[in-house]
């Protein structure tokens, strides 16, 4: 069954003329020591990486598996703090904000909904007690009936009814779809105004995957909430976002609308992960491209670019400078020596499909 290009709940992106965005990243690096005490060598998790999100918006970031998203995520969130580089939250820098009030505002704005449905919920508890708690540390304005009113509205909205009754269970009488949306809804109960999404359906089966990227496209057009949305499976990217940003060892190497982006891919890894997302009216088959070259070189990197060992078009320029990202068309950027706003000739006839899962082999574990 071929998916259409975006879910039906979701809308445009709504921002006023001269707005500032809700969250954006400018030149944001974390590096990571490795080694023993005495060891200089860094790992460049994220470098340089200039990222913006919008109200009412949805982006993915996409890329293959120690690409730097989740890193990139909980730099966000506050789990870590930047090597280099800002976040600016509604215009005002991170760093800015003093006292634990302040940081538990920015919190409950921008919560995060993790990866794992099995181990995220506190398997000694009821289903309400992560959301009641989070309520009472997030909605001070709630007494303890308003808290309960509010969690059972916030499980109604990510699709679970009986709401009371979903409450008082354990984790493990849901199903990992089931548990999956009480993440939302712990999410949603802080009223938030973006939520960072990490790969929160890779660990589903494909058949429910799209009932929570609804509830998603559903929170935005109903709730008013962004979501950055991180995975490494393009079609889902396609299905529930409107812009797209792909990482590779690190990096940003293009962003744009995402329809735009995936009819007419300008850096030479995008083309790759499109290459590499089966057609199912296709033999299963690896290309050329898809086998050549090794894991991008991610400890110590030093200057270049971090794909030239499995770029077919790399250049001798491509060993030495870095390259930066630059405009390749409207919205759109991309960092590469070679690529051009030409439109790209493609090889892929077809539309992604629910069957397409992966983009990509996993270059390092993460």
């Amino acid at each position: 069954m071929t998916i259409p290009s975006q879910a039906t709940q979701a809308g445009p992106p709504e921002g006023a003329a001269g707005q500032a965005p809700l969250l954006e990243t400018r030149k944001l690096t974390k590096h990571f020591k490795v080694g023993g005490a005495l060891s200089r060598r860094n790992l460049h998790a994220v470098d340089d990486a200039d990222l913006t999100i919008n109200r009412k918006e949805i982006v993915a970031l996409v890329g293959e598996s120690g690409s730097g998203k989740s890193t990139v995520a909980r730099l966000l969130a506050g789990v870590y703090r930047p090597t280099a580089g800002e976040i600016r939250y509604q215009g005002r820098p991170l760093t800015a904000m003093r006292g634990r009030r302040q940081l538990l505002e920015y919190r409950g704005d921008v919560p995060m909904v993790f990866q794992d449905p099995f181990s995220s919920l506190n398997p000694a508890y009821r289903v309400s007690h992560g959301i009641l708690r989070g309520l009472k540390l997030h909605r001070h304005d709630l007494n303890r009936a308003q808290r309960f009113e509010e969690a059972l509205r916030v499980t109604e909205a990510v699709g679970l009814n009986p709401a009371a009754e979903i409450l008082e269970r354990y984790p493990y009488e849901l199903s990992g779809g089931q548990r999956q949306r009480i993440g939302f809804a712990q999410a949603l109960a802080y009223r938030p105004k973006l939520i960072l999404a990490d790969e929160p359906v890779s660990m589903l089966d494909v058949s429910i995957r799209i009932g929570l990227l609804n509830v998603m496209a559903r929170l935005r057009a109903e709730e008013d909430v962004s979501f950055l949305y991180i995975t490494h499976d393009i079609a889902s990217a396609r299905y529930v976002s409107d812009r797209l940003m792909v990482m590779y060892a690190g990096h940003v190497v293009e962003s744009g609308p995402t329809e735009a982006v995936l009819a007419d891919p300008k850096h030479p890894y995008t083309q790759l992960l499109l290459s590499a997302v089966p057609d199912p009216r296709a033999p299963l088959a690896v290309t050329a491209e898809a086998a050549k070259g090794e894991p991008p070189r991610v400890i110590d990197p030093g200057p270049g670019c971090r794909f030239r060992w499995r770029c077919p078009l790399a250049i001798d320029e491509c060993a030495t400078v870095t390259p930066l990202p630059r405009p390749l068309g409207p919205g759109r950027q991309a960092a590469c020596h070679v690529a051009t706003a030409d439109p790209v000739p493609s090889a892929r006839t077809t539309p992604v499909s629910t069957s397409d899962t992966k983009a990509g082999a996993d270059a390092q574990p993460g």
